[in-house]
């Protein structure tokens, strides 16, 4: 049972993963079409971010960390990101 919880728990949390990115797709691709010096600064923060988050995701697997922490460093990082871009 704890096995199916597990399975269970990690298809949450991508299924999670994929509505929180999408939302933060939206406003950073908001504010591109507005343009402007923000949106210059937010597309190259997105790129470092992007290369930042895939060496850390590598790293944590070649030291052994599951799937799971995995996607919860990316929904962090998402989720950061929600909050900012929604001036909160």
């Amino acid at each position: 049972m704890t096995m199916l919880f597990g399975w269970w728990k990690m298809g949450m949390d991508l299924s999670m993963l994929a509505m929180e990115s999408q939302g933060v797709v939206v406003q950073r691709l908001t504010m591109m079409a507005m343009g402007g010096p923000a949106a210059q600064a937010e597309a190259q923060l997105m790129v470092t971010e992007k290369i930042l988050a895939a060496g850390e995701a590598a790293m944590m697997i070649a030291m052994g960390a599951s799937n799971g922490k995995v996607v919860s460093s990316y929904r962090t990082k998402v989720r950061a990101n929600a909050v900012r871009l929604s001036g909160r």
